[in-house]
């Protein structure tokens, strides 16, 4: 049971940083780094003598100083972004590629404005044309994500708790 399930941390500040395991978050609560800040009500940690609450929120109780979390451009990182989802049709594909939406060789950049999941057929409908040239429409702007986004895309099931401090409320 405390292998199962995930738990969100958070700076001192209430920041998001991460999330760890259960079996993480009570060892920093054990050893006085961190403090529960909401748990799971039907959830607990037993012990031969005792009853723990089972951590949902922790919060490290001194400010960890985090560099800028850069999120690194690479495929992967574009189809998540995107959702797995083409951005011409719509549709989720196991088989996404990228699609440099002003094509490389008309100056196209590699850069996050830039490049978009595109489904196969659509990649090769649009070839080395603009999408206005051929036609398409992109279903949304490509952004730079932050850090928070691909936190938040990286999670199954959103715990309740949990949105108050990843801005969901």
């Amino acid at each position: 049971m405390i292998n199962n399930g995930k738990v969100l941390v958070l700076n001192q500040s209430y920041e998001p940083i991460s999330i760890c395991s259960p079996r993480k978050a009570i060892v920093l609560i054990f050893l006085s780094k961190a403090e529960i800040i909401a748990e799971y009500p039907n959830k607990k940690i037993r012990t031969i003598n005792n009853s723990y609450t089972f951590p949902s929120v922790i919060k490290l109780k001194t400010y960890i100083k985090i560099p800028f979390k850069n999120v690194e451009l690479s495929r992967k990182n574009i189809i998540k972004r995107d959702g797995n989802r083409c951005q011409y049709c719509g549709r989720k594909s196991l088989e996404m590629t990228v699609d440099h939406i002003i094509p490389k060789s008309r100056g196209g950049q590699e850069t996050w404005e830039n490049l978009t999941s595109a489904c196969i057929k659509c990649n090769n409908i649009k070839g080395n044309r603009t999408p206005e040239e051929a036609g398409m429409k992109l279903l949304s702007k490509p952004r730079k994500p932050n850090h928070l986004t691909f936190l938040i895309q990286n999670i199954d099931n959103i715990d309740n708790s949990w949105k108050t401090f990843l801005f969901m409320d």
